[in-house]
């Protein structure tokens, strides 16, 4: 059995010395080197994420509980290919190391991860490093990978030709990650690191020579597999099948979350329903029961119910991501991208956006070119993010049969949801392309991306990715959905009228002061087959867009003539097929988030283009949704 991913090449010491000062970890590596998971492995679920000060990249920090020492931070740096300030990730990088960020210490040592599977074209990242003189452990990762496919590389050579201790791990495995111990525990006292002797380097073509010389005096050997990759990339990459494929693994995908993941959610509805059920006898009859029952859980469980669902979405997100094949999604999205004036560099960002809109629009920041990065930012709410998930998968579970076709390979719900996605990302494209043919005009720059092996996703991964979506969605329904729901309920009950027997009761729904707002609005959108109640969760969506359904499930709830149906039910009564599919249509292309307008003001810096973008979202929204709604009451009529 090999013993690769034990191997340090330096000696440990006697008995480990006592703590110093030694206080905070730098953690930094070029993209899909396995830095985040690595990152995830030392730190667990004991992580924090904000930006940096002044600047939109995200920063995650977190207390290293993975290796023995809990005493120590660990900050995880942008994935960078080098630290030449082209980009906002590389000058972020630049600071960090050199102390300059304001409200971060500079690092007393740096893990420097690199995949040993590419460690020639990855050791140029080394160079700059090294060369800031802090104590630097060399992490060769995924160096199980590289010798179970034929690779070998000697580690005590490379720790001599490039000065600091060099270790080989499996952050996947957790292997190996005792030298990282011993490096902090051997470093507590020696915190500047002796002068390192490197040559000279220049441009990117200079130090690629060295990289390619250090690897062959070291016996580098990458892994044969590169060789079984090409192979399947072959497959993948092919012009006609692999865009073809691609379309095969999304309806797939697809089609598992509405097949599994519905029975999934009417089970979690069901229980959800029966704890309502359980605590309604344990109230006191009155305004509390109703506050609590009609008004908070229902509206919150409406949202909880789709959590199976989406959480089996981002599984299969994440099983794609981990194996190595969203990176080929991205050349194969290149070649559409580039007719619409935007490359590959977009796709990461665009397609991060399927989860949040937010931490997409700031991924953008790995985009050099200003104009390419600002059109990237204003086309990026357009994708189907999470938040949209639960308005779709209600609505579609309302007004979309059951029907299934090619041998019950595809069902209509399944491509209802497909649709939607498709729509969000052809309006991407197509503003995309306005906004590059005319006020966001650049020329064109090459796309490089260097794509990773084909390995198998692990299970604590994959857990630790769930974990943190559930999460998310969790903390988002017990605020922003909660203080929603409980406001909507009091809205719906006031102003109170007086009874016969001298007491007070809640008015009609509609004579309401939430009833009076609605009607306020209804005449802009009725011509989109909506009514009142529906414009109030337009509103209240503004703040998330998930809340529509919290809002729904409250105010027909609140509603006599509703108020025995569950939710779907309730929505057939009271909308047609042409409008339900307005409002997925709606849904779809509205901004309707007051957290990615707010981002996209500090990334422009000025609330003009935030404001251009709502207003564009929001008319093309509406008059999709007005086409959408006549073009059904025609077909039906």
């Amino acid at each position: 059995m090999s013993t690769c991913c034990t191997t340090t090449a330096f000696e440990p010491p006697k008995a480990p010395p006592p703590e110093g000062s030694l206080r905070t970890i730098a953690l930094i590596g070029p993209p899909n080197s396995g830095k985040s998971t690595l990152f995830n492995r030392l730190t667990g679920l004991r992580q924090k994420v904000a930006n940096y000060p002044g600047v939109t990249v995200e920063q995650r920090m977190g207390l290293m509980a993975g290796v023995g020492r809990d005493d120590l931070t660990l900050i995880d740096l942008p994935g960078v290919y080098s630290l030449s300030p082209f980009s906002e990730d590389a000058r972020v990088s630049v600071d960090v190391l050199q102390g300059k960020m304001p409200g971060t210490p500079k690092p007393d040592a740096v893990l420097l991860v690199l995949d040993s599977q590419h460690l020639t074209r990855q050791l140029m990242l080394a160079a700059p490093v090294l060369a800031l003189g802090i104590p630097t452990l060399v992490l060769l990762n995924m160096t199980d990978l590289m010798e179970l496919r034929g690779g070998q590389i000697d580690a005590l050579r490379l720790a001599r030709e490039l000065g600091t201790p060099v270790a080989q791990i499996s952050a996947v495995q957790g292997t190996g990650l005792d030298a990282i111990a011993l490096f902090l525990n051997q470093h507590t006292q020696r915190k500047v690191a002796e002068p390192l002797t490197l040559p000279v380097l220049g441009n990117a073509s200079s130090t690629h020579t060295w990289a390619a010389q250090v690897s062959r005096r070291t016996g580098y050997r990458a892994p044969l597999s590169a060789k079984t990759s090409r192979k399947i990339d072959n497959i993948l990459l092919h012009r006609i099948w692999g865009p073809l494929l691609f379309l095969v693994v999304v309806v797939g995908v697809f089609e598992v979350v509405f097949s599994i993941g519905q029975p999934l959610s009417d089970g979690f509805g069901d229980i959800l329903a029966q704890m309502g059920t359980w605590v309604q006898p344990l109230l006191p009859a009155g305004w509390l029961r109703s506050l609590l029952i009609d008004g908070a859980w229902k509206g919150i469980s409406s949202v909880l119910v789709f959590l199976p669902q989406i959480l089996l979405l981002f599984l299969f997100i994440g099983i794609l991501e981990d194996s190595g094949y969203l990176a080929r999604a991205a050349l194969i999205a290149d070649r559409v991208m580039r007719t619409t004036g935007l490359n590959g560099k977009a796709f990461i960002p665009l397609l991060s956006a399927y989860a949040c809109a937010v931490p997409a629009i700031m991924a953008t920041r790995t985009i050099e070119n200003k104009r390419d990065r600002f059109a990237t930012i204003l086309v990026t709410p357009f994708m189907t993010c999470s938040a949209r998930l639960p308005v779709y998968m209600l609505l579609i579970a309302a007004f979309i049969p059951h029907r299934t076709y090619l041998h019950g390979f595809m069902d209509l719900q399944t491509l209802t949801m497909l649709g939607l996605y498709v729509a969000g990302f052809a309006a991407a494209m197509t503003t995309a392309w306005l906004l590059k043919s005319s006020v966001l005009k650049s020329s064109e720059t090459p796309f490089i991306l260097e794509l990773p092996q084909y390995r198998m996703p692990t299970l604590r991964s994959l857990a630790l990715r769930l974990v943190d979506r559930a999460r998310v969605f969790l903390r988002q329904a017990g605020t922003v959905i909660l203080a929603v729901t409980i406001a909507l309920w009091v809205l719906a009950h006031i102003p109170p009228v007086p009874t016969s027997s001298g007491s007070f009761t809640a008015p009609q729904l509609a004579d309401s002061v939430i009833g009076h707002m609605g009607h306020l609005i209804e005449p802009a959108i009725a011509p989109l087959g909506f009514d009142w109640k529906v414009g109030i969760g337009l509103i209240s969506s503004v703040l998330a867009r998930e809340v529509m359904v919290s809002t729904m499930g409250t105010l027909y709830g609140a509603d006599p003539a509703t108020q025995t149906l569950n939710l779907h039910a309730a929505l057939r009564h009271d909308m047609t097929l042409g409008g339900a599919l307005a409002l997925m249509i709606f849904f779809a292309f509205a901004m309707q988030c007051t957290s990615t307008m707010a981002v996209v003001r500090r990334e422009t810096n000025s609330w003009k283009w935030p404001a251009i973008q709502f207003t564009y979202m929001l008319v093309l929204a509406w008059v999709s949704a007005f086409v959408v709604n006549h073009l059904v009451m025609a077909f039906l009529r």
